[in-house]
């Protein structure tokens, strides 16, 4: 048995303790099915099962919608019964299979059919509103209040529940855009438009991007080709201009806020209406990313009230959330930030700028929700490849432990918070989904997902801890072992990376996070690791913020650590070490085999950034800051002066028309080869963006597996 094997390595040579393995799920030795390409990749079949539900406003109820109908459940009370039925369903939406798209309140539902939304009173079993959008219409808000926004092309426009379109802002001018989200999606920005809480009102962004350069993409669809130009605000370039617009459904009137704090191209997120819909709270960010001011505004005349508080950081202010107000309270309200005590915790404000550390410990925290006593959490105290969830008292700040078995808990609290779903796995847990009363009592099981890949054989997977290259952190990693394992032989290894901002590649889940790739990898006979390392989330400001002005360095010494750990280990063949990554991870790839030539043998990047002066301005700024003021940071972490150390064999791929890492980074590595007579394999596809999806990402799958079975 493999089982037996390994734990007679551990025994004999030390192999947990040299390695840091804390846990391990065995290989699976009654299965003898292997993955092909497309199961590794797209294998959706191969996911635990899930248990959806959606709570029903104000209430402890889920709603369920399955086999055409729509079901109220109260699993502490043990009944159910039926909303809608698929009879209903089919009589009031002509259809018989629409859509469940949510609750606007306890008493309406809202299905869909392609882009037409049915608005049902659930209590009268009628129809109450039809909205028929434009085929061309987005990001449309429902609104209880029956004033429902969308955009379509640059435009922002509302519909009411009889189907009549109005306009609230248009401009001929293409450069200019309402109700989408800004600033490319950073600082937790992904809508554009924002409803007060009555719904009598609604705050929307205006984007100007008449100053920022484009850059252009070919299209090969058509019969010459063409280009597509896009906006691109490179780093040190001009950026967008974006105001926060309020308009009023009643008197078709509005204003736009005096947020005029930092001139032309600063940020404007968090954008929070007060319980009230009086007034608006906005986080506003000078572009250099280290000054932030939190600010109260009238939302009827977009007038400057006054600044509730700030924060000042020589690195940077990184503001991801909105406010959440406290429940009964119109001036008092929860703020998140890692800028004051060192992670991610929650203060209790009021609007007088009065402030107080609310959650009291080392580690980064997520709020969840309110009942205006106790405020709910998930943290990563208990360890960081951990999720639980936690309550903390307002007055008191006692705080309690709510989940306590092991693993990454998944929260939604219900709407008057007394009761939750707990969605949780572990390593050797797939999944179960759990009913619980936040009292502690009355547990009811929705599911416990069997296992997808109990018919597979996948081999040994670890999960383990390295310190980092500066001695202050344990960095975790996942670690695939090659099906069939003999601690005789020796076995190319492969390190996938990511390793950049917002990451977290490690967590004690099932399979702790795995990428099926990787298991077919090791089922081919190689050694997968994966590591996270110094800039990555949910381990405090300090050790996020260590690659400031040096994006690769610190994360490279990381990721050598583990490397070094496992060259000591004596089934590792030194010779034979691959690399493999995307985005971040690309540049990752490209970072370690052309500055570690003699450890490296074969890499294969992804989308790759190859110099940080060609990226976006909001997050290229954040953490290099600008060309100007940090020309050393950009000189040493650029690849374009590391072309003519590369040694090994490296294939490079991306999309074509990548709208976000754009194709001038990797084409001009390409080009520094050729100057210094150095060989680079590229494969570029032509009709994908960023990501590949489908069929061609089991073609880039294909490609990668091949490159590393032809050279490592």
């Amino acid at each position: 048995m493999l089982s037996s094997i390994i734990l007679g390595v551990s025994a004999s040579s030390g192999l947990s303790a040299q390695t840091g393995i804390f846990d391990t799920r065995p290989q699976n030795d009654a299965a003898e099915r292997l993955l092909t390409m497309e199961e590794a990749v797209i294998g959706n079949e191969l996911r635990p099962e899930n248990r959806s539900t959606i709570w029903r406003p104000g209430t402890s109820d889920l709603s369920v919608f399955e086999n055409g109908r729509l079901l109220a459940m109260n699993p502490a009370e043990g009944t159910d019964c039926e909303i809608l039925s698929s009879e209903d369903l089919i009589r009031l939406t002509g259809a018989e299979n629409p859509e469940f798209e949510t609750w606007t309140d306890m008493d309406h539902v809202v299905f869909r059919t392609g882009k037409t939304y049915f608005i049902i009173d659930i209590a009268g079993k009628r129809l109450e509103g039809r909205i028929c959008l434009p085929d061309d219409a987005m990001n449309l808000k429902l609104n209880p209040a029956g004033y429902h926004p969308f955009t379509r092309g640059n435009g922002l426009y509302f519909c009411d529940n009889a189907g009549n379109i109005y306009p609230i802002a248009e401009d001929p001018d293409k450069n200019i855009t309402y109700g989408q989200y800004v600033s490319r999606h950073e600082f937790g920005i992904n809508d554009g438009i924002f409803l007060s809480g009555s719904g009598k009102k609604t705050a929307f962004y205006r984007k100007d991007e008449s100053a920022v350069g484009t850059f252009p993409l070919l299209d090969i669809n058509s019969r010459t080709g063409s280009l597509m130009e896009i906006k691109y605000p490179m780093a040190g370039m001009s950026s967008e201009n974006v105001r926060i617009g309020v308009y009023d459904f009643a008197s078709d009137m509005t204003v736009y806020l005096d947020c005029d704090d930092f001139g032309y191209d600063q940020y404007l997120t968090g954008i929070s209406w007060t319980p009230d819909g009086e007034k608006l709270l906005v986080h506003v960010l000078d572009r250099s990313q280290r000054h932030l001011k939190l600010n109260l505004y009238d939302a009827s005349t977009g007038g400057f009230i006054r600044t509730i508080l700030t924060e000042d950081n020589d690195r940077y202010v990184e503001p991801q959330d909105p406010v959440w107000f406290v429940k009964g309270k119109d001036d008092t309200f929860i703020y998140r930030t890692d800028n004051r005590d060192g992670y991610r915790n929650l203060y209790l404000c009021d609007l007088d700028g009065n402030v107080r550390r609310l959650t009291k410990t080392d580690a980064d925290i997520a709020y969840i929700g309110n009942d205006g006593r106790k405020v709910y959490y998930t943290s990563a105290e208990v360890s960081p490849v951990e999720n639980h969830f936690f309550s903390v008292d307002i007055r008191s700040g006692k705080a309690s432990r709510l989940t306590c078995e092991r693993g990454w808990h998944e929260i939604s609290l219900s709407p008057d918070c007394r009761c939750f779903t707990d969605s949780y796995s572990s390593l050797n847990v797939p999944r179960i989904v759990d009913f619980r009363p936040v009292s502690g009592s009355g547990r009811v099981n929705l599911l416990t997902a069997g296992d997808p890949v109990a018919d597979f054989r996948f081999s040994r997977i670890s999960l383990g801890k390295v310190r980092s290259a500066d001695g202050k952190y344990d960095n975790y990693y996942r670690l695939i072992f090659p099906m069939d394992f003999d601690p005789a032989k020796k076995y190319p290894l492969i390190v996938y990376v990511y390793g950049g901002p917002h990451s977290q590649m490690v967590k004690d889940t099932w399979l702790a996070e795995l990428r099926r790739w990787e298991m077919l990898m090791a089922q081919k006979g190689y050694i997968v690791y994966v590591q996270d390392n110094r800039g990555t989330q949910n381990r405090g400001a300090e050790f996020e913020k260590a690659i400031h002005g040096q994006c690769g360095q610190a994360e490279m010494a990381d990721q050598m650590e583990g490397v070094k750990m496992l060259c000591s280990l004596p089934f590792v063949d030194k010779d034979r070490i691959g690399v493999h990554g995307w985005s971040y991870g690309g540049f990752m790839t490209i970072s370690l085999i052309t500055n570690y030539p003699e450890v490296f043998k074969v890499a294969v990047a992804g989308g790759p950034v190859i110099d940080w002066k060609w990226y976006e301005v909001m997050y290229g700024e954040r953490y290099m800051g600008s060309p100007v003021s940090n020309q050393d940071g950009y000189s040493r972490t650029s690849l374009i002066g590391k072309a003519g150390d590369l040694k090994g064999k490296l294939l490079i791929c991306q999309g074509a028309v990548d709208d976000v890492v754009v194709w001038q980074n990797s084409l001009s590595f390409v080009n520094e080869c050729i100057r210094h007579n150095v060989q680079v394999d590229y494969f570029p596809y032509p009709c994908s963006q960023h990501n590949m999806q489908g069929g061609a990402r089991v073609h880039l799958m294909d490609k990668v597996t091949m490159y590393f079975d032809d050279y490592l």
